[in-house]
C-alpha cells in the first residue's frame, strides 16, 4: 500500500497508529523503517539489518547475503510459532526516492517479488509479506509512473523481468490512500463520540 500526505505530522501520527496496531496482530512481525535517515543502500540495510535478524547482510539488492535472502529469512524462536504475516512500515519513503528514484524502485522490487514468490511459489510454511510506503505526494506521483515497481516489475533489459519469470505474475500489486481523508474521517468519528458519551 501507499499512503501519503503532504503534512509531516500526520505521516507521522499514520505511521505510529499502524505500526502499533500491527504489532498487536497474532503471529505476525512488524518491521518499522525509518525513511529520513534512509538515502542510499547502506542505510537501508543498515535499518533492514536491524528490523529482521538473520545472517549477514551484503550491501547489495540480490545473491547471496542480500536484501533479497534477507527479506527471505524467517527467525524461529523455540517454543514459539513461526510469524505468518510480515509487515513492513515504511515512513518517509519519498526521502529515498527523491535522494535516488532508481535504488527506490530496486528495493520495491524486491520486496514486492520477495512477497509474490513467498505466497505464490514457494514450498515453505507460508508467510504473508505486505509493505505499507507513507510518504509525501512525491510518491503518488511515483505510483502514477507505469513504469515504477508500484505499478511494474524492474527490468535489466534481458529478457522478461525477473519476478515475472518467477512468480508469473504480470505486475506488483498496489493500492494507494491519501492520509488526510483518513485523518479527517477518524476525527468526525471521535467528534461523533464525544457528542454520544458527553
Amino acid at each position: 500500500m501507499v499512503a501519503t500526505s503532504g503534512q509531516a505530522t500526520r505521516r507521522l501520527q499514520f505511521a505510529a497508529s499502524l505500526t502499533q496496531f500491527l504489532c498487536g496482530q497474532r503471529d505476525a512481525e512488524v518491521c518499522p523503517f525509518y525513511g529520513k535517515y534512509i538515502a542510499d543502500l547502506e542505510s537501508f540495510c543498515h535499518q533492514l539489518e536491524r528490523a529482521l535478524p538473520g545472517p549477514v547482510l551484503s550491501r547489495r539488492i540480490e545473491g547471496f547475503d542480500s536484501v533479497t535472502s534477507l527479506l527471505r529469512y524467517r527467525v524461529s524462536h523455540l517454543g514459539r510459532r513461526a510469524a505468518r504475516f510480515r509487515y513492513y512500515v515504511w515512513n518517509d519513503a519519498d526521502v529515498l526516492l527523491r535522494a535516488d528514484r532508481k535504488l527506490f524502485g530496486r528495493i520495491v522490487d524486491a520486496m514486492s517479488g520477495i512477497a509474490a514468490e513467498s505466497e505464490y511459489v514457494s514450498d515453505d510454511l507460508l508467510l504473508i509479506h505486505r509493505a505499507v510506503f507513507i510518504g509525501g505526494p512525491s510518491l503518488d506521483e511515483y505510483f502514477e509512473d507505469e513504469s515504477g515497481q508500484f505499478r511494474s516489475w524492474w527490468h535489466d533489459g534481458f529478457g522478461d523481468p525477473f519476478w515475472k519469470v518467477v512468480t508469473d505474475i504480470e505486475a506488483p500489486s498496489f493500492t494507494t490512500c491519501t492520509i488526510d481523508s483518513l485523518a479527517g474521517s477518524l476525527g468526525e468519528t471521535d467528534r461523533k463520540k464525544g457528542k454520544r458519551t458527553g
